[in-house]
């Protein structure tokens, strides 16, 4: 089967949200089973963590990105089916649920991501964040490897994971809980919010319905693909 006709398939899947048994054969030329399997040899080869880490090269190399800024924060969704990676989330009265966790630049396109269960709090995932930052070339000189600052709301507020940051070079511009609001913070954070707006407009990801964490995963770095794309794409 060929590989567009497949990727058609899976893109046409996480913009709509159908079921994978609905995809129209007749449209696309393959079945939903056949793109599902497809994907996950994908997964396996890791395919989608390099597009993502190429198209970033393409952007730097264009001055789109703002990488002296990272903004992170995670957001819940439903997850059904008993899935891997899901747990009672203290937000949704205790439903099984899932956490994306999403890095971005100082723009709100997405760097890194990861998925976790519901009951699982932002600050854990943080470094998890920081780790999977890829190393953006597209420039001569020296790639990029972390931020100058990173921003977060107090769910991230930990003194230890300030001096974590300031360890690694990076300025930490962290709320602090029991404080009042108008730090001012708002008007850098406000980005990974739209990144999220960016993500969840693939409709399979509003929810969750893949048993298997490893494969909603990947339909979640798809979706970091498909952004960065259409940002490049304008970008010329």
């Amino acid at each position: 089967m060929d590989d567009r006709a497949a990727l058609a398939g899976i893109v046409f899947v996480l913009k709509t949200g159908i079921t994978w048994q609905q995809l129209p054969r007749e449209v696309f030329g393959c079945s939903g089973i056949t793109c599902w399997r497809r994907l996950r040899e994908w997964t396996d080869a890791e395919v989608f963590d390099i597009v993502h880490e190429i198209l970033l090269d393409h952007l730097r190399a264009l001055d789109v990105l703002e990488l002296e800024t990272a903004v992170v924060d995670g957001s819940h969704v439903r997850a059904l089916k008993g899935a891997t990676l899901s747990g009672p989330s203290p937000v949704d009265r205790g439903r099984p649920g899932s956490k994306h966790h999403l890095i971005t630049d100082g723009t709100g396109i997405p760097l890194a991501v990861t998925l976790t269960g519901g009951n699982v709090h932002d600050s854990t995932q943080l470094f998890p964040l920081m780790d999977q930052l890829p190393v953006i070339r597209g420039k001569r000189g020296n790639p990029f490897t972390r931020p100058r600052w990173l921003f977060a709301d107090r769910g991230y507020d930990s003194d230890p994971h300030r001096a974590r940051l300031r360890n690694r070079g990076i300025i930490p511009k962290i709320a602090r809980r029991n404080t009042k609001h108008g730090s001012g913070l708002g008007k850098h954070r406000w980005v990974v919010e739209r990144g999220f707006a960016w993500l969840h407009q693939y409709k399979r990801l509003r929810t969750r319905y893949e048993r298997r964490a490893d494969i909603h995963y990947s339909l979640l770095k798809l979706a970091c693909v498909l952004i960065c794309h259409r940002t490049l794409t304008t970008s010329f």
